[in-house]
């Protein structure tokens, strides 16, 4: 074919496919943005990519998620929402070259996609209703007539099998198109009237959904927290070891590990906050606003928070200085007693405003220990991804089963009644903190000189206390490391050991002993369903 045929209106063979494609991608697009500009009308959370992104997370097997958290980190979730992309940039590709030739098929299978969106999106453990289904209806339909639009505008098929009116036939079966058959200048401009107003409603879309997110910001910037009755006691001058590479002892907002759910971090408006507290012992459902909250008696601990997706020697482990209200007196108030007293209820479940629940041994909040409804870290209001305005913190317990962030809702009830979020997954009931240590210094194949190398790291039992932090040398004697000053027993415990050091390989390895006499143990087990245990070691090369 010669480009004068082209041009007179007889296209190459692969020019139809690579439009049916291109329309398919432009179908996309036309249909993501239309579902954000209606999500932002809707909720931002209703979305078909956070929709069907937190249904893969509710829908994946820890083992799977574990996988993710230790290949990935906190970058988990953008990872699986540009998975999300890519899969749909993909099903748009093969959409469109099945509307190359089955162009009402091809329209149908953008409104299934976007019927499997709406599915999700009203499963959410979150959703409001049916309402949270409309966005990915809505970007459906929007994609699915763009993308029937743009087809009908393609040239038509070169073979024989079907030969439309007004074209002819020549002796080898080939189709010679008319121009009126291949508009190239009216695709051209659909295609490009099609782009520009997909941009344009997203971009409408993203100012609307932002409109609620900036009110949730200025409720954080302008906020100054009241001072605290009762504040932390000052960290001893030792409770830190001088060592080059060791954790600091205060972990910063922007270093402090975060696992969750959720793919959008929820932005609230400390204005318009509510926390309800109802259930089994409540007197009478009762309901505060921020502002009853800072009016309480604010108190400030430093407590050390670990995940229980932590493996040995992992990353998820930080140590913070918080400011919030006592947990125990709110419910004392509210007429709950412990389990011990003749309570009613041995489990509190709180809700999260993006449908999280977990589930909280109510004799282990109500103990004397510091467990807060926490406002403030590490001397300002919570940042957004750490749950602001409100979060729960438990010491000695792992996050899923006390650390609720974005906190809305606290139900009393009891473990025979109701099961959260990780314990249908498969995870404990109850997960006290297991003792724990971590080499920091040196790091794994590190190479050191020869002569004496200071060993360093941090061990945590919260709520017990570490008493003893032990090192082995290859397969020597365990030998006492030198432990800082402790500040609280629901805090970690730097520690440091002078190593004098021969050439050649080594392994190092650590264990910690708490304040009730239990040895960190050597038996190495999973994440799943209570925690990581085993003993941190570390590999290293003498130089």
């Amino acid at each position: 074919m010669t480009g004068d045929q082209e041009q007179r209106g007889h296209p190459r063979t692969w020019v139809r496919p690579a439009l049916g494609a291109l329309s398919g991608v432009l179908a996309g697009f036309a249909a993501l943005s239309s579902a954000e500009l209606a999500a932002a009308l809707v909720r931002p959370e209703a979305g078909p990519v956070v929709a069907v992104g937190g249904a893969a997370i509710d829908r994946t097997p820890a083992a799977v998620k574990d996988w993710a958290i230790r290949n990935f980190g906190t970058h988990d979730k953008l990872v699986l929402q540009l998975g999300i992309l890519l899969v749909l940039a993909l099903f748009a590709l093969a959409v469109g070259l099945l509307a190359v030739r089955h162009r009402r098929p091809g329209a149908a299978a953008v409104l299934v996609l976007g019927g499997v969106g709406a599915v999700s999106a009203v499963s959410r453990p979150d959703s409001t209703g049916p309402v949270d289904a409309l966005p990915s209806l809505l970007g459906s339909v929007a994609g699915a007539l763009l993308l029937y639009a743009l087809v009908g505008r393609l040239p038509a098929r070169n073979d024989s099998s079907a030969v439309p009116d007004g074209v002819v036939a020549d002796r080898e079966g080939a189709q010679r198109c008319g121009p009126e058959e291949w508009d190239r200048r009216g695709f051209v401009v659909a295609a490009t009237v099609a782009a520009a107003a997909s941009a344009g409603v997203g971009a409408l879309g993203r100012a609307l959904g932002g409109s609620s997110a900036r009110d949730a910001v200025g409720s954080r910037n302008g906020l100054v927290l009241p001072g605290p009755a009762s504040s932390a006691p000052p960290v001893p001058r030792g409770a830190r070891v001088r060592v080059d590479g060791v954790s600091p002892f205060l972990t910063p907002n922007g270093d402090f590990y975060r696992v969750d759910t959720a793919l959008v971090v929820p932005k609230v408006d400390a204005r318009a906050w509510r926390l309800r507290v109802h259930g089994g012992g409540v007197r009478e459902p009762v309901t505060l606003t921020f502002d009853d909250l800072l009016r309480r008696e604010l108190v400030e601990r430093d407590i050390t928070l670990t995940c229980v997706s932590n493996e040995v020697g992992g990353p998820y482990v930080g140590n913070a200085r918080w400011i919030g209200v006592r947990l125990a007196d709110l419910l004392a108030e509210c007429g709950v007693r412990p389990p011990s007293r003749g309570g009613r209820a041995d489990q509190l479940v709180a809700r999260s405003v993006d449908g999280m629940t977990i589930g909280t041994p109510v004799e282990d909040v109500m103990d004397g220990r510091d467990a807060l409804l926490a406002v403030g870290m590490n001397g300002e209001p919570l940042p957004f991804a750490h749950g602001f305005p409100v979060r729960m913190v438990v010491p000695g317990l792992y996050g899923y089963v006390s650390a609720c962030k974005w906190i809305k809702d606290i139900e009393l009830t009891t473990f025979d009644a109701y099961d959260p979020y990780w314990v249908r997954r498969g995870w404990a009931r109850e997960a006290p903190v297991k003792t724990q240590s971590r080499i920091d210094t040196p790091k794994p194949f590190a190479r050191p000189r020869a002569g004496t190398v200071m060993v360093a790291g941090v061990a945590w039992a919260q709520h017990r206390g570490i008493d003893r932090v032990e090192i082995r040398v290859d397969d020597g004697p365990w030998q006492d490391a030198t432990l800082a000053a402790e500040d609280s027993r629901d805090t970690w415990r730097q520690w440091s050991f002078p190593w004098r050091a021969g050439k050649g390989g080594h392994t190092l390895t650590v264990r910690a002993t708490d304040r009730t006499g239990a040895v960190q143990t050597v038996r190495r087990t999973r994440t799943e369903p209570d925690g990581a245990s085993g003993h941190h070691s570390v590999v290293v090369t003498v130089e």
